[in-house]
């Protein structure tokens, strides 16, 4: 499934399509792909941010790959009508409790993000992230007037189970990598936290080969910058996340490098996104990075429909297109920039030799 967003979201996920067309064609896998609207995109065509009727056509697909929602044509919208709503709708109705964003430094671009090249050199982490829980779906929600004045309520909420659930991921994902898991949380104030550092320690009691270690998140936010390679597996609740993740992308260059999945209690149906916003400032303007979106395709080829071959394929051909100097206009500090299509093209023209390798 095709879920393209708004702003630069079509341009993006259209070079995603293409380089799964391409490396199905060089490999002899076919690929089918349906379309539907989400956000923006879908509020002006049907009224809602996303359809019932395409959030079920999603679930009966193998993965989908979404593009960013949101604009300023749709800022005023009330809350339930907002083009975010329809992801989260998307991401609760699916049940994709987790979102996974691996943060890794391409060896060609270690010289140009704003932190210095021997912190970010190397660094190979991995975000796993609550998704359907805590301040963004907690009750009550709500603003109001007083005679004092306005007043406003979010409730971050958590469940045993819904901590012990996304722990289990993160510790079984930790198994496959370097046996480490950083557990972050606000447990010296939050008694969700409280209830987090609890629920992981007891979820580490049984994988006795990876080292646990808990982290404030405050902290955490300063040895992200300042230490970035000493992480392996990290898992937080659903707003540290999604700050944590967002910073973590200056490691890599710039947040149009990075993919993200949101996946569910099976380990394989996803939704994949870029981690970057709709940017509508630059839309239409084919400068987009299509990067996260590309390797967002392969999480999708390797998690979700078990092609790790061409996962892999894909995911060299990128770092080999960053070695050649191609660069798009965020990551090109200065220098000649391509389109987003011509980045793409780079990308594909690769995949025949890289297969055959």
């Amino acid at each position: 499934m095709l879920l393209s967003g708004d702003g630069v979201g079509p341009e993006v996920i259209d070079e995603a399509r293409k380089t799964i067309e391409a490396i199905g064609e060089v490999t002899g896998i076919p690929f089918a792909f349906e379309s539907a609207k989400i956000g923006g995109a879908a509020i002006d065509a049907y009224g809602v941010p996303i359809r019932d009727e395409d959030i079920e056509a999603t679930r009966g697909c193998g993965g989908a790959l979404l593009g960013a929602v949101g604009g300023p044509n749709w800022d005023k919208q009330p809350r339930e009508l907002r083009p975010e709503s329809g992801l989260l709708k998307l991401r609760h109705s699916l049940g994709l409790f987790a979102n996974l964003r691996p943060v890794k430094v391409f060896d060609a671009l270690a010289d140009t993000t704003p932190v210095k090249p021997d912190v970010v050199r190397g660094v190979d982490l991995l975000i796993v992230r609550e998704l359907t829980g805590g301040l963004y779906f907690g009750k009550p929600s709500e603003q109001w007037t007083t005679d004092e004045g306005r007043q406003a309520v979010d409730t971050m909420a958590y469940s045993e189970g819904e901590i012990r659930r996304i722990a289990e991921l993160g510790y079984r994902l930790a198994s496959g990598r370097r046996n480490k898991v950083t557990s972050v949380d606000k447990s010296n104030v939050l008694a969700t936290s409280q209830l987090w550092r609890a629920v992981v320690d007891e979820v580490a009691a049984g994988y006795p080969d990876v080292a646990t270690e808990h982290q404030l998140v405050d902290s955490c936010a300063m040895r992200l910058i300042a230490n970035p390679a000493s992480f392996d597996v990290l898992i937080m609740e659903n707003t540290f996340g999604d700050i944590l993740s967002d910073e973590a992308s200056v490691l890599a260059g710039s947040l149009g490098m990075l993919p993200s999945a949101s996946i569910g209690a099976d380990g394989t149906f996803g939704v994949y996104e870029p981690i970057h916003g709709s940017a509508p400032d630059i839309a239409g303007k084919g400068i987009a990075n299509p990067t996260g979106a590309i390797l967002s395709a392969a999480m999708m080829l390797r998690v979700s429909f078990g092609l790790d071959a061409q996962a892999d394929a894909i995911e060299a051909a990128v770092a080999q297109t960053l070695d050649a100097g191609a660069r798009t206009a965020d990551i090109a500090q200065g220098g000649v920039a391509l389109s987003t299509e011509e980045f793409g093209d780079e990308i594909r023209r690769r995949l025949a030799a890289v297969v055959a390798a």
